[in-house]
């Protein structure tokens, strides 16, 4: 009596559940877009068909069909298959599940599929409850997760499961997942007249972003909501979309793949020196609720970093845009952020300012040399050790420039700095490049020598 009740309260939720879990698909030949790893002949594919998975890891974005996948391969399997959602269970579930399965392999030879989705969410202690009995087969382990695995799973079980990335859907497959839902009677609308207008249609793919459960989400609520006409024929026009879909479905977590992924396109179409494409993925941060003040830390650093010394200006209106959006804050403070980007990629581009990471490892490597005595502090020690005699004042010369070593003696010749032939670096280099070779031309203590000696003539004279 208890299976009967049961079946009838299944049944029950299954005839009103969202279309987006009707429309799960129940076979391989059913599931929608992954050909990279479920196309024909595919190691996954055949994987599944002969009943010999392993331990796996999904790897997607939302709605690309990672439970759904899994469902599949529990109803293609003679495994038991077991599901556990990581935000919900602790270590105790993950117990329980591996005794159960202990159980049935030790009494009826019959293995387990432990499926965890969001498995990201489980920390590291329950993982690590979960290693040794994927290690020694007591469960096949299945994981689903939006985020990177390689940095969110630990690496042992990383290394023992094989991970398949699962691509965002194309246009062309949400167009098929809308058009079967239509057409399927049993679980979709195939038995009700439903059409839908081309640029309808369109505007729900573009929307929802590639993620097909919030487009089965919208395509529902637009053909719940829209009473038939006089012949029963429920039509779906673009204002119905729009209304049933506003807001673009914008993948972004602040703290996942997303949000690294457009912050590094951000700061590449910079570098690119592309404004429009800076312009974008700036919006892209700002509409998915990024904050302005983490963006303008980048074009901060992007300023000194890879415009550099070819337009000093750079970081100067990197540093105003930070310090104006603290006195404007939002929304107006978004002319700020697009001034700043605008410069930035339109301004010349130098990394120069690596140079000082190439001096840091000279440094690390190399044994430390003794600071010339004529650079040293003379406030201290010039009457008892000398220190600081012979140095000589640039202001005091012509130009304000002096040739004088200024390295210790062992790295005489040594250049960490080259600055490049564009904006204002230009500048830096052809007059670098003369006082360099000056320092090249003329035996440098022969030269420093002549100068103190004029410099003592001049004094006296």
């Amino acid at each position: 009596m208890a299976d009967l009740f049961a079946d009838a309260a299944e049944q029950y939720r299954a005839a009103r559940a969202p279309l987006a879990d009707r429309m799960r698909p129940r076979t391989l030949d059913a599931f929608v877009g992954q050909a990279h790893i479920l196309g024909p002949g595919r190691l996954l594919r055949r994987a599944i068909e002969a009943d010999r998975v392993s331990s796996l890891i999904f790897y997607g974005p939302p709605g690309t069909g990672k439970t759904t996948l899994a469902r599949i391969i529990a109803g293609a399997t003679r495994a038991h298959f077991t599901t556990l959602n990581a935000v919900l269970a602790g270590v105790r579930d993950i117990r329980a599940a591996i005794d159960e399965a202990q159980t049935r392999l030790r009494h009826h030879q019959r293995r387990t599929i432990l499926f965890v989705d969001e498995v990201h969410r489980f920390n590291k202690a329950q993982q690590d409850a979960l290693l040794p009995h994927v290690e020694n087969g007591t469960v096949i382990f299945i994981g689903a997760t939006t985020e990177n695995p390689y940095f969110e799973v630990i690496r042992a079980l990383v290394s023992r499961s094989r991970v398949f990335e699962l691509k965002t859907l194309t246009t062309d497959d949400l167009r098929a997942i809308v058009r079967h839902a239509l057409a399927d009677e049993e679980r979709g609308y195939g038995r009700r007249d439903v059409r839908i207008d081309d640029d309808a249609l369109e505007h729900l793919v573009s929307t929802a972003n590639g993620d097909a459960r919030s487009l089965l989400n919208a395509l529902e609520l637009a053909v719940e909501t829209t009473p038939p006409d006089a012949g029963g024929r429920i039509r779906i026009p673009l204002a119905v979309a729009e209304d049933s879909i506003q807001q673009r479905a914008v993948l972004y977590d602040k703290e996942g793949d997303a949000h690294f992924d457009a912050v590094s396109a951000f700061i590449k179409s910079l570098r690119g020196s592309d404004p429009d494409a800076a312009l974008y993925w700036m919006a892209r941060m700002v509409y998915a609720g990024e904050d302005p003040r983490f963006i303008l830390r980048r074009m901060l650093i992007f300023a000194a970093e890879d415009v550099g010394l070819a337009d000093p200006r750079a970081l100067s209106v990197a540093s105003a845009a930070a310090r104006g959006f603290e006195y404007v804050g939002m929304p107006e403070g978004r002319f700020l952020l697009a001034e700043c980007c605008l410069y930035l990629a339109t301004a010349p581009k130098s990394n120069s300012t690596y140079a000082f990471f190439d001096a840091l490892r000279f440094v690390e490597k190399e044994q430390t040399s003794d600071v010339p005595n004529h650079l040293k502090d003379a406030s201290r020690d010039r009457k008892g050790l000398g220190h600081g005699e012979g140095y000589l004042y640039p202001h005091a010369y012509r130009n304000h420039y002096v040739p004088q070593q200024y390295l210790p003696d062992a790295m005489q010749g040594t250049y960490f700095f080259e600055p490049s032939g564009i904006g204002y670096e230009k500048t830096i280099a052809e007059r670098l490049a003369y006082r360099r070779s000056r320092d090249e031309a003329e035996d440098l203590t022969r030269r420093v020598k002549r100068y103190a000696e004029e410099a003592e003539k001049e004094r006296k004279g």
